[in-house]
């Protein structure tokens, strides 16, 4: 079993493979286009500005494999940011297309009067989850999760697998077949997100 994780530049790589690494998978950080087509998953994490990550992917000309690959029949999981380009676009500098592989679009939250709602949403929160799946098998409906974003997507779809509030309520989790989008960094989230990671790769196994 092969697992990748996009290498585009961007900085919870290593982390990423370290925590699947904890739950007995090899995975390997590539920027090869051949390697990710053949791989059994794809992770696509994602750490900074939407239109920074999109530019990074163009940049090493990994925008086709990783699209193919987010609407193949292979699990496919987007963290983070990761997770925001699988979308239509986002607001962030403008107005910057995405995959489009979840039909809708990330927002920015909106200011709030009360210290503890500041942006960027940071640290643990809850997530409830809206029907079971696979992915989170194992974690307690209202598990918490560590997040660090600032804009958060908007589904016009129904792929929410779990919700979270923070001054709104938001689609922390999606998924539209095997493809997954968490705005959580489960690498980040201990024991409950070592869990999702061994879930998927379970998925990877088949």
């Amino acid at each position: 079993m092969s697992i990748v994780i996009v290498d585009y530049d961007v900085g919870n790589l290593r982390s990423v493979q370290k925590a699947l690494e904890k739950v007995g998978v090899d995975a390997v950080i590539s920027r090869d286009p051949e390697r990710i087509s053949s791989a059994d998953a794809v992770v696509l994490p994602g750490v900074g500005a939407f239109a920074e990550c999109m530019g990074n992917l163009r940049r090493y000309g990994l925008v086709d494999v990783v699209r193919d690959a987010a609407n193949g029949d292979r699990p496919f999981l987007g963290i983070c940011v990761g997770y925001q380009m699988l979308f239509e676009s986002s607001e962030e500098f403008g107005d910057c297309r995405g995959f489009g592989v979840f039909k809708g679009k990330c927002v920015i939250f909106p200011k709030s009067q009360q210290d503890h709602h500041k942006i960027p949403h940071m640290g643990w929160n809850q997530v409830r989850f809206t029907r079971p799946d696979p992915l989170f098998a194992g974690a307690e409906d209202g598990a918490d999760f560590y997040f660090v974003h600032s804009y958060f997507p908007k589904p016009e779809e129904d792929i929410v697998l779990g919700t979270t509030e923070y001054e709104v309520e938001f689609a922390s989790c999606a998924s539209k077949g095997k493809v997954y989008g968490v705005q959580f960094h489960p690498e980040k989230s201990q024991a409950v997100g070592l869990k999702v990671l061994e879930n998927f790769a379970a998925m990877a196994r088949g």
